[in-house]
């Protein structure tokens, strides 16, 4: 079969994938609100004890206390395909930066590449928390964050620590610790980083390391294929058919003014922000990088994980958007662990509705430092579902929200969350690709072909 002959099979198998699962995230929305419906009448009319059964059958979570005689069907299929994305997180990561570090024989492109890098996450970042500081600041100076919490108690909050650890946890002090963990994904950059490096020095002193690393790649490219190409739609209905089945109306009722303004603020990001990103660093068009990353955000939305959606985003930005494999695989896994677009205007927005729903003063002054915060919060944050609420603990820690109510506020923000984490990682995968767009045109290794076909 001809090269051309075996593109246009590629091409042909990746728009299957795509409506395929378009076809799935509508689907799933569908049964999903049908099956929120249902469970807020049976429960309405005293049928709690129907929607119980219906949930431990298919959608109660089996890990947890309540889930011990539980079926959970949705929920084991759903963790099945992210814990199959997840275990290839660490060998991919290391292996394909790596790889591209001995491939790299001018230090100087290494530097180049990232402080390029750096440079494109820093600029999508700011863009993100000034949307968010003027939404979440219209919405605070209208009165809708003006609203009582009311609880009986604070929940278990999660401990925070000094953002600047992320700089000392970024090189490892064992090894092993970091290989058998999807949390260090900043550490095992560095350690595929300085492998790669002491590869390319010692060049053809070092064959079976390499070669060992190649093989690892091409089984984890081979895994990869299987598994999105396979299961990767029914995934998607599964996960987002599950999300509404579990947080019902009650969950979605308060707050609306959090969850509108973080949406607000993160659909101008994604319809903006991204776009106008690529159009003025490469001159190209922005709607064919949005359409081909449509799949991957579709992943990523469901997952409520970038971390899950970072292989599917390596292999489109390689094959449907002509980066290059060097950029692609140091661009990506750095920017899953430090570039959190979405996650920022999460906790901005979330801090100024604690805030002022817990009796403290919000001034422009405060959103700044609140702002700054979030960003050094985020850096290093695990890219995993829940993983936001983690940082926006130790942002309003670190700015002395400390009361009751701020504990009831805080907690009223994780129940609700879930739909917000699902989109605002859409802005964070997104993040990832367009600055490894911008990045590899500007290393003129971008192909252009490639992108517009």
């Amino acid at each position: 079969m001809t090269s051309e002959a075996l593109t246009s099979k590629s091409n042909q198998n990746v728009n299957t994938l795509a409506r395929k699962m378009a076809i799935a995230l509508v689907a799933g929305l569908l049964i999903g609100v049908l099956l929120l419906f249902l469970r807020e009448n049976l429960i309405a009319n005293g049928h709690q004890s129907t929607w119980d059964i219906i949930n431990s059958l298919f959608f109660q979570d089996i890990s947890t206390e309540e889930g011990r005689n539980a079926i959970g069907l949705f929920y084991i299929i759903g963790q099945l395909f992210i814990n199959c994305l997840q275990l290839i997180i660490v060998p991919m990561i290391f292996s394909s930066i790596a790889l591209a570090m001995c491939e790299i024989s001018d230090t100087k492109k290494l530097g180049r590449i990232s402080g390029k890098t750096l440079l494109g996450f820093l600029t999508t970042s700011i863009v993100a928390l000034i949307v968010a500081i003027i939404c979440g600041f219209i919405t605070y100076h209208l009165g809708f964050f003006n609203v009582s919490i009311a609880g009986s108690g604070a929940t278990e909050v999660a401990s925070s620590s000094n953002p600047l650890m992320v700089i000392l946890d970024a090189v490892p002090n064992n090894i092993g610790t970091v290989m058998t963990t999807n949390s260090r994904v900043l550490s095992i950059v560095f350690l595929g980083v300085v492998v790669g490096l002491c590869i390319n020095q010692l060049g053809d002193k070092i064959l079976v390391l390499k070669n060992i690393l190649n093989d690892i790649n091409n089984i984890i490219v081979e895994f990869l294929n299987f598994v999105i190409f396979k299961f990767g739609p029914i995934a998607v209905f599964v996960l987002i058919t599950r999300t509404f089945a579990v947080y019902g109306i009650e969950h979605l009722k308060p707050a609306f003014a959090y969850l509108a303004t973080v949406t607000i603020a993160a659909t101008i990001c994604l319809i903006f922000s991204y776009p106008l990103f690529i159009y003025f660093n490469t001159k190209l068009n922005p709607i064919t990088f949005m359409k081909k990353m449509g799949k991957v955000v579709l992943l990523a939305v469901s997952a409520a994980s970038s971390a899950a959606a970072l292989s599917l985003n390596l292999k489109t930005a390689e094959e449907e958007l002509g980066v290059s494999e060097d950029v692609a695989s140091f661009v990506l896994p750095l920017g899953m662990t430090i570039n959190m677009n979405g996650t920022a205007i999460m906790q901005v927005v979330g801090s100024i509705f604690i805030a002022a729903s817990s009796g403290y003063e919000v001034t422009l002054p405060n959103m700044l430092v609140i702002a700054a915060l979030a960003l050094m919060a985020s850096v290093g944050t695990p890219s995993a579902p829940g993983s936001s609420m983690i940082v926006l603990f130790t942002v309003i820690s670190g700015m002395g929200y400390n009361n009751e109510a701020t504990l009831i506020a805080y907690a009223l923000i994780i129940a609700i969350n879930r739909p917000m984490d699902m989109y605002t990682t859409a802005l964070n995968v997104i993040g990832d690709a367009a600055t490894a767009v911008v990045v590899s045109h500007s290393e003129n290794t971008l192909d252009t072909d490639v992108y517009n076909s």
